[in-house]
C-alpha cells in the first residue's frame, strides 16, 4: 500500500422486517414476529405434554439444505456453468429451539417450519436429549447465578472475613465445563467471585480466595470452593500438595490449617476521570494527553456499499450477512464480480466463527475448569501510479466474561478477505498470598493480583465454493535444495522450491503448522486452471498465528476441545455438521460422536468433491504488567489471497485520487497522490 488505507464504514444493523420477494435470502435471520410465532406454536406443544415449568435458551434458523440454497439463488456450481438455472423454489423456512423443563432438567429440542403463504408454523418435532447434554448457557442465567451468589448466607460470611461487604461482592459466572464431582443432571455454572470497591471500579482489581458452584436451574449454591494455597507462611511457596478444591463447607475451613487471604485494598482505575481523582487524592497530578491533533476519515457522498435485505454489495463483492445466537456473524453466498469473464464467481459458500477455547495454564483447581528491508526506487522521475486501499469491514464485538472479542472479516479491492479477531478487555485474574511465586503459571500484574498464562483458540468453518462446489485442498511447502553450495545443480547455494500435493481422503485431512518448511494450503477448483501458470484456480490460506493446543490431549480441555489438535482439518461436506465441538459442548466430558474428530474416521474422499475446511488459529497469552488495569488489544490473523483465480490484479481499475483535506506532515500544504507515487514505487495496492 502507498498509504493509510480509508475505509468505507457505516454502523449499519441488520433488519427484522422481512422486506420483498426478490430479496428473500435463504439465510436470513429470523425476524422477530418469527421468534414470537415459533416460541408460541413450542410453548403449546409442551403445555399439551403436561410441562408447566419450560426455559427457553435458544431459538434461530435451522439453515436449509445447500443443494437447495444453491437452486433458488441460481449459484453456479461448476466453471463450466456459466448460465445456471434458478429454479425459484425456496426452501422451506424453518426454526430450532432449545427448551429445559427446569423442574427435571431434561432437555427438548424442538422444531417447526413456517408455511409458504405465511401463518403459523406447524411443529416438525420434539426430540428429548439424553441426560447430561446441556443447551449454551444464557446471558439470563448468568446474571440470575450471580445474584443467587451475592445472597448466599455462607458466602456472605466469607466475604466478611477478609473485609468484603456484602454490597461489594461481585462474581463472573462461566459454564463449568465438565465437574466430576456432580456427575449429569445438574445444568451448572462457576461463579468467580471479586471486591468491588464502588459503581465504576476494576471489576478484577480485588479476586477472592475462593469460587462457588451454582445450580442453575435450581438457583442455589452447591460448593464454595478454595483453591491449593500456602498453608506454611514460613515458606510461602509450598502448596497443599494437591491440584483438586478444598471445599467448604460452614466452619469445616478452620479445621484445615488453611490461611484465608484478604483481597489488595489498593484501587485499579483505568476510566480517566477516576484515576485522575485517585491520583489527586495523593497530591498526584494527572491528565489525558493533549497534544492529539484531529483525524478524520470523512465520506462527503456517503458509502461505497448498498445493501438490500441482509445482501451487501461493494467494490465487486456481493455477499449475504446473517447472524445467529452461536456463531455471530455468519457470511454465506460470498461472491466477487470478475471484470475478464463479466460475471460473479463464487468463493465461499458459507463461512462463521465455529468454535473457541481459551484453556488456561495453572494445574492447580479450578483454573483447569476455565477453560525490515524498503523497496526503493533508484530511478528518479517518470510515472508513477498509488492507489489508496478501500476495505469493507464487517464487524461483530463480544463480551464474554473478561474479555472483549472484535471479530472484523476485511474485504479488499484486490479479492483478499481478511479476518482479524482483536483480543482486549480485562484480565482474568486470582489473588495471590504474601510472598507467593505464581511466575510459573502467571505473572503478578498488581499486588495480590495474578494473571494466569492462557491461549486463545478458534475455529474458523470454510464451505468453500471457489467457482464451484468441487473443491480439493493443496499443501504447499518450501523445501532448500539438498545439493551442495558450488555443486553444478546449486552453484550459488541458493536454490529452494516448491513442493505440493493435493489432500486425498480424510486419513490424511488433518494437517499441522510447519513455519521451517513454510506449510501453507490453499482451496482450489481442480476442474478450472490459470491460463497462464497452468495451476487449478484457489484461494490461499495464509496465516501466522498458528498457535497448538498445549494441554495434553486426555486433559479436560483436550478431551472437549479437539477441534485445537490440529491446524486445518478437511472434510466431506454434510448438512447440519456446524459445530466441531459438537452441538451441545456445554458441560460435556468430551467431545460427542457428534464432533469433528469422528467426522474425520474412515478415508472417506475429499479431493475434487463438496468440502470443508476447519481453521485452528489462536495466541498464547503470557499477561505482562502493561496489560493491567485493561489490555491493549492483541491481533490474530488469517487471510484468503486469490491465488490463480483472476486473470491478472483485480484492482488495476481502482482509481487514483488527490486527498484535499491532509497536509504534509513537515509543512508546505497539500501533497498530490502522483507525488505521493514518487516516493513509493508506483505500488498498485
Amino acid at each position: 500500500m502507498a498509504s493509510t488505507p480509508a475505509l468505507d464504514y457505516a454502523a449499519a444493523s441488520l433488519t427484522s422486517t422481512r422486506l420483498d420477494a426478490d430479496v428473500y435470502h435463504p439465510h436470513d435471520p429470523l425476524t422477530a414476529s418469527e421468534i414470537s410465532l415459533a416460541s408460541s406454536c413450542f410453548r403449546t406443544e409442551m403445555l399439551n405434554r403436561g410441562l408447566r415449568s419450560i426455559k427457553s435458551c435458544a431459538v434461530t434458523l435451522l439453515e436449509p439444505p445447500k443443494a437447495e440454497v444453491i437452486a433458488y439463488l441460481g449459484l453456479p456450481t461448476s466453471p463450466t456453468d456459466l448460465t445456471p438455472n434458478k429454479t425459484g423454489v425456496r426452501p422451506a423456512r424453518r426454526a430450532e429451539a432449545h427448551l429445559i423443563d427446569v423442574l427435571t432438567g431434561d432437555f427438548y429440542v424442538t422444531t417447526c417450519t413456517f408455511p409458504t403463504g405465511g401463518g403459523r408454523p406447524v411443529l416438525d418435532g420434539v426430540e428429548k436429549m439424553p441426560k447430561g447434554v446441556q443447551p449454551a448457557i444464557t446471558l439470563e442465567e448468568m446474571d440470575a447465578a450471580e445474584e443467587v451468589v451475592r445472597n448466599d448466607p455462607e458466602i456472605i460470611r466469607l466475604c466478611a472475613e477478609v473485609g468484603v461487604s456484602q454490597d461489594q461482592i461481585m462474581a463472573d459466572c462461566w459454564s463449568i465445563g465438565y465437574e466430576h464431582r456432580f456427575g449429569d443432571g445438574l445444568r451448572l455454572q462457576q461463579a468467580f467471585l471479586y471486591a468491588r470497591l464502588g459503581p465504576d471500579e476494576h471489576l478484577y482489581a480485588h479476586p477472592l480466595d475462593f469460587n462457588a458452584v451454582v445450580d442453575t436451574n435450581n438457583k442455589k449454591v452447591l460448593k464454595i470452593d478454595f483453591a491449593p494455597h500456602c498453608t506454611n507462611p514460613s515458606r510461602p511457596d509450598e502448596l497443599s500438595g494437591t491440584t483438586e478444591p478444598h471445599s467448604v463447607e460452614g466452619d469445616s475451613l478452620a479445621d484445615s490449617g488453611r490461611r484465608r487471604i484478604a483481597p489488595q485494598p489498593e484501587r485499579m482505575d483505568y476510566l480517566p476521570d477516576l484515576i485522575k481523582a485517585e491520583r489527586a487524592k495523593h497530591g498526584e497530578e494527572w491528565d489525558v494527553r493533549r497534544d492529539i491533533k484531529p483525524l478524520q476519515v470523512i465520506q462527503p457522498e456517503g458509502v461505497s456499499f448498498e445493501m438490500r435485505g441482509n445482501e451487501i454489495k461493494w467494490q465487486n463483492w456481493k455477499m449475504h450477512i446473517g447472524f445467529n445466537d452461536r456463531e455471530g456473524i455468519v457470511l454465506s453466498t460470498v461472491q466477487y464480480f470478475d471484470r475478464d469473464e463479466k460475471r460473479y464467481r463464487p468463493i465461499f459458500y458459507r463461512t462463521s466463527f465455529a468454535e473457541m477455547v481459551v484453556p488456561y495454564a495453572a494445574a492447580p483447581w479450578p483454573h483447569p475448569r476455565k477453560f525490515a528491508f524498503d523497496h526503493t526506487d533508484f530511478r528518479p522521475g517518470g510515472r508513477a501510479q498509488a492507489v489508496r486501499s478501500r476495505k469493507l469491514i464487517i464487524q461483530m464485538i463480544c463480551t464474554v466474561a473478561n474479555y472483549e472479542y472484535a471479530f472484523a472479516w476485511s474485504f479488499k479491492q484486490d479479492g483478499t478477505a481478511e479476518l482479524g479477531v482483536k483480543l482486549t478487555g480485562i484480565l482474568n485474574t486470582y489473588t495471590a498470598a504474601p510472598g507467593e511465586k505464581v511466575d510459573k503459571f502467571g505473572t503478578l500484574v498488581a499486588p495480590g493480583v495474578q494473571a494466569h498464562h492462557h491461549q486463545h483458540l478458534f475455529c474458523l468453518r470454510v464451505d468453500p465454493m471457489i467457482d464451484g462446489i468441487d473443491n480439493s485442498v493443496v499443501e504447499s511447502e518450501v523445501h532448500a535444495m539438498s545439493e551442495p553450495t558450488g555443486s553444478k545443480e546449486n552453484w550459488a547455494g541458493n536454490g529452494f522450491y516448491s513442493v505440493k500435493k493435493e489432500l486425498k481422503t480424510t486419513a490424511e485431512g488433518a494437517r499441522d503448522a510447519d513455519q521451517n518448511a513454510s506449510r501453507m494450503w490453499t482451496m482450489v477448483n481442480p476442474n478450472k486452471t490459470h491460463y497462464s501458470s497452468g495451476a487449478p484456480i484457489g484461494y490461499k490460506i495464509m496465516c501466522k498465528d498458528t498457535a497448538p493446543l498445549l494441554a495434553h490431549d486426555d486433559s479436560l480441555v483436550g478431551r472437549r476441545a479437539t477441534f485445537a489438535k490440529h491446524t486445518i482439518w478437511t472434510t466431506p461436506y454434510v448438512d447440519g455438521q456446524l459445530f466441531p465441538a459438537g452441538k451441545f459442548p456445554t458441560q460435556t466430558p468430551s467431545a460427542p460422536k457428534d464432533s469433528l474428530e469422528f467426522w474425520m474416521e474412515g478415508e472417506r474422499n475429499i479431493a475434487n468433491t463438496d468440502v470443508v475446511t476447519w481453521l485452528q488459529f489462536g495466541t498464547t497469552h503470557i499477561p505482562r504488567p502493561e496489560d493491567w488495569p485493561v489490555m491493549p488489544y492483541e491481533e490474530c490473523k488469517i487471510m484468503f489471497k486469490p491465488s490463480g483465480f483472476f486473470r491478472a490484479n483485480p484492482a488495476l481499475d481502482v482509481p487514483a485520487a488527490a486527498d484535499k483535506h491532509s497536509v504534509r506532515a513537515l509543512g508546505g500544504g497539500n501533497m498530490p497522490m502522483s507525488e505521493a507515487a514518487s516516493c513509493c514505487g508506483g505500488t498498485k495496492l
